[in-house]
């Protein structure tokens, strides 16, 4: 049956090609850039510098999957895993008179990307982890069973190695192009993260603008511990759907990341720029209990 969803995986690349594809998602051009929330006009190379982070408004500006991994992980320590794992178009939808297998492959063009996520392993600080990382682009980061399976995947090679395991959300939630096959990754996923709960192995569930529907019912709210970005969106159904259908007003920022925070469902909000050394602290704990110690210690 997975023959018939997804396509044959080959091992991927280096951190070499992690390079080129983040080169790829720089614009040479971009001079200026316009904030999204308080509009103020940003220098880009200051911009860049600042990790994409408004220095005005704390905005924080989405990211690529290759420029989340830079951001986080030790220079060169990314090997990717199962790059060429593509969803097949099991059920020959069409929108729009558009055939769902032309349209992956349009987004596998103007993106540069196989999926909506990167798998692989790296370490931060030395210490070794599994990671997947979304990307809002290729089709709003919606899960379809490529990535219900790379997801998996990566969840297996923290319990094959023993490694703690690390996922970075964005998405829209389950890709309905997909049907079913796309929300039985909800399960799956849920499932492979209950194997590693009863290993003894930490998940770090990291969520970013947006993290919504079958991604936040699944996989991004099981983490044991549970980290977001500042201002991001984390729901089930989006405020707009909500009031459509409840007809009833939401507060403001009710579905923002601070918001949950307050409520007692995620465990921090922190800034882009502490990402790394959290993630490291968090890592070291984590060896300490269990008696390992760094790759570079």
């Amino acid at each position: 049956m997975l023959q018939e969803i997804v396509q044959p995986a080959q091992e991927a690349q280096s951190s070499s090609a992690l390079q080129a594809k983040v080169s790829v998602s720089v614009i040479p051009n971009n001079l200026a850039v316009k904030c999204q929330k308080c509009r103020e006009i940003l220098y880009g190379r200051d911009w860049q510098r600042n990790l994409k982070v408004c220095p005005r408004c704390n905005y924080h500006f989405k990211l690529t999957a290759y420029e989340r991994i830079e951001l986080l992980v030790d220079q060169g320590s990314f090997v990717e895993v199962d790059a060429d794992l593509i969803s097949a178009d099991p059920l020959h939808f069409v929108s729009q008179a558009q055939l769902y297998a032309e349209k992956l492959l349009s987004e596998r063009q103007k993106v540069d990307l196989n999926e909506s996520v990167v798998i692989g392993h790296a370490t931060i600080e030395g210490y070794p982890l599994a990671l997947a990382v979304m990307d809002f682009r290729f089709i709003g980061g919606s899960m379809g069973a490529a990535v219900g399976e790379k997801i998996t995947r990566t969840i297996e090679l923290g319990l094959e190695r023993r490694i703690p395991v690390l996922i970075a959300s964005a998405s829209g939630g389950a890709r309905m192009q997909e049907g079913i096959f796309s929300l039985m990754q909800m399960a799956k996923t849920a499932a492979a993260l209950a194997k590693l709960g009863a290993a003894g192995i930490p998940y770090y569930s990291l969520l970013t603008d947006p993290t919504t529907g079958g991604v936040t019912a699944s996989f991004a709210m099981l983490g044991d511990v549970i980290l977001a970005e500042p201002g991001s969106l984390v729901c089930f159904a989006g405020p707009r759907v909500i009031e459509q259908f409840m007809h009833v007003t939401l507060p403001k920022d009710a579905v923002t990341a601070e918001f949950v925070f307050q409520h007692g469902l995620i465990d921090a909000v922190v800034p882009r720029h502490q990402l790394r050394q959290v993630l490291a602290r968090l890592l070291r704990l984590c060896s300490s209990a269990r008696g390992l110690v760094s790759i570079s210690g």
